[in-house]
């Protein structure tokens, strides 16, 4: 990838952005890796943000915000696979029996795990508004008294399955499924499942005050680690010999179950589609699916050029900052 460096640090340069690493493998070997000093937020002993100056290193753990989510994802099809989850076609409010005086109950009953997993749920529910904000949907169900009915309960403005709404609380939902039915935490159980046969190094996964794990935005890891789960992805859930994701499930996992627009769709909590850009052969497009986390965090693989990328950042609740033109102005001219 001659001159893909001195791009790069340009681009971070001339455009402020507030990266703090980027890694890119190809065909399974890490190819570019680079670390940069930036602003970020820490979280104290008592489980509050402060803000930091930080230089970043391989070595040094990042948060994933919302990647956290297509994690959540492959621990579903794994737990499905073992057998300890409910298929995607079952009833939602059967895995939570205790709810029964939500209202428009004859509409809620027609949910399914799958609505939930596809985010195509029908509910009002506004992430588009800064995390800083206590109307922020995610937000206002953490400080719910009953996160769970919180989400359950929420106006209907949409028949489920026909609209693609962004929806923290429907991660949250999936996390409790998932729990129940491995009987530990969701971070114990990805340790073993999925973290440990990846040889992937430390992670966190961030609670609330009162010890509730945090599913749609909790997770930290290195990001070469995240790397492996993007090459795990690429080499249809195997790492050697040993399938950890089975193929079936990546393979539903990445086609369109909900149109976000033209190119752009979701599938089982993954995002997929084309991205075009320019190269020296005129005007491309690369298929590509990928995880998506607030401040910048992305997990990118291009199966068709057998490129995984991985992106670390801090613009935090700041739009218009994403790191998505890398890709598109940089990665992708360079690659082709």
């Amino acid at each position: 990838m001659p001159g893909f460096a001195a791009r790069l640090d340009q681009f971070v340069v001339d455009w402020k952005r507030n990266i703090h690493g980027v890694l890119v493998a190809r065909r399974g070997r890490l190819v570019f890796e680079k670390y940069y000093e930036g602003d970020d937020v820490v979280w104290t002993a008592d489980r509050r943000p402060e803000p930091a100056r930080v230089m970043f290193t391989a070595e040094r753990s990042h948060e994933l915000r919302s990647v956290t989510k297509s994690i959540i994802g492959l621990l579903y099809g794994i737990a499905l696979d073992e057998g300890r989850v409910p298929l995607l076609d079952t009833p939602l409010l059967a895995q939570f029996p205790q709810y029964t005086d939500l209202p428009d109950m004859a509409q809620r009953r027609h949910w399914t795990i799958a609505h939930a997993i596809t985010m195509t749920l029908g509910i009002e529910w506004d992430e588009d508004i800064s995390y800083d904000d206590p109307r922020n949907g995610e937000i206002a169900m953490y400080r719910a008294p009953d996160r769970i009915r919180y989400v359950l309960e929420q106006p209907i403005v949409a028949i489920a399955g026909e609209r693609w709404i962004y929806n923290g609380g429907a991660t949250a939902l999936i996390g409790k499924i998932i729990e129940k039915g491995v009987g530990t935490s969701i971070h114990d159980y990805a340790r073993r499942v999925l973290f440990d046969p990846l040889g992937i190094g430390p992670t966190e996964w961030r609670l609330l005050r009162d010890g509730e794990t945090i599913f749609a935005s909790g997770l930290g890891m290195r990001p070469r680690d995240l790397a492996r789960i993007g090459q795990m992805l690429l080499d249809g859930g195997k790492a050697g010999e040993r399938q950890i994701v089975p193929a079936a499930w990546l393979e539903d996992s990445f086609k369109p179950a909900a149109r976000i627009n033209d190119r752009r769709w979701y599938g089982y909590h993954w995002y997929a589609g084309n991205a075009p850009f320019e190269s020296l052969k005129g005007r491309r497009r690369a298929r590509y699916f990928g995880a998506v986390g607030n401040g910048g965090q992305r997990l990118v693989a291009f199966p068709d050029l057998e490129l995984v990328v991985v992106i670390t950042a801090g613009n935090y609740n700041l739009r218009g900052l994403a790191p998505d033109d890398l890709f598109t102005e940089v990665l992708l001219p360079s690659v082709l």
